[in-house]
């Protein structure tokens, strides 16, 4: 276990599965005190506290954000992670579902932040980080509603960093590409040919495999981490390489 993050508090949404447990618990091995907001934090395993609230619910949520703060002692770091996937073209899905996505992916970090504001700015090394995504900056098929709202995180986290930076608050985000967590395992699961279908997001990223949820985490405590003082207002990718690189194909044997 290392000390980097010892004496800081810190409350991850969604922290009970994929890359927001991941998160926590990284968060946890550096020594911070977390606490967990999730629909159904049931099983999340300590030291982490587990509080229930729906991002979309803001009662609920203003509820669990203070009642982890008393138990904390304050809220040093915020990782907003909570989100819901997405999948089809602009005629694939209702207005109703548009508005479920936006209300979770986008708004449920409005609300959190929101209700985590008035801790933040008695923190002296306060930071925010958000799980955006690699759809934010590159046109993946079949995204559009999910890579609609993250865009709009992506511009959230800016100007939540540009609004909060003179009250010593840090925002970023971190853009994974293609991770292996449960919502990609259902996806593979309902495709009809789930290892051409795994084989083919593998191949989109030139690491040739998947990110971890451990390595976005990873992204995310280093963003958290006093260590990032000076940075603010930056998107993270951890996605093997997919928003930056162009290969050339590799020539046939």
């Amino acid at each position: 276990m290392t000390t980097a993050l010892h004496g800081l508090t810190a409350l991850v949404t969604g922290g009970a599965s994929g890359i927001g447990l991941a998160t926590a618990r990284l968060l946890a091995e550096h020594g911070a005190d977390v606490a967990v907001l999730d629909r159904d934090p049931g099983g999340v395993p300590a030291p982490l506290r587990a509080f229930t609230a729906d991002v979309t619910d803001d009662r609920a949520v203003r509820a669990a954000v203070e009642g982890a703060a008393e138990v904390l002692g304050g809220i040093d770091i915020l990782v907003n992670n909570a989100g819901i996937g997405a999948a089809g073209t602009v005629e694939d899905n209702a207005d109703e579902e548009w508005h479920r996505v936006l209300d979770v992916n986008v708004l449920g970090i409005v609300r959190t932040t929101r209700a985590a504001l008035p801790y933040l700015r008695r923190s002296s090394v306060a930071s925010v980080v958000n799980t955006c995504s690699i759809a934010a900056t590159a046109g993946l098929p079949r995204r559009a509603l999910y890579s609609a709202s993250k865009g709009a995180v992506l511009s959230l986290t800016l100007a939540m960093a540009a609004d909060h930076v003179r009250e010593g608050i840090r925002v970023n985000c971190v853009n994974p590409g293609t991770v292996d967590t449960p919502w990609v395992g259902r996806l593979l699961d309902a495709a009809d040919d789930p290892a051409a279908e795994r084989a083919a997001l593998e191949g989109r990223q030139p690491t040739g495999r998947l990110v971890t949820s451990h390595e976005v985490a990873a992204a995310v405590v280093h963003l958290a981490s006093p260590a990032a003082g000076s940075t603010t207002g930056t998107a993270l990718a951890v996605d093997g390489g997919m928003a930056g690189l162009r290969l050339r194909p590799e020539p046939r044997s």
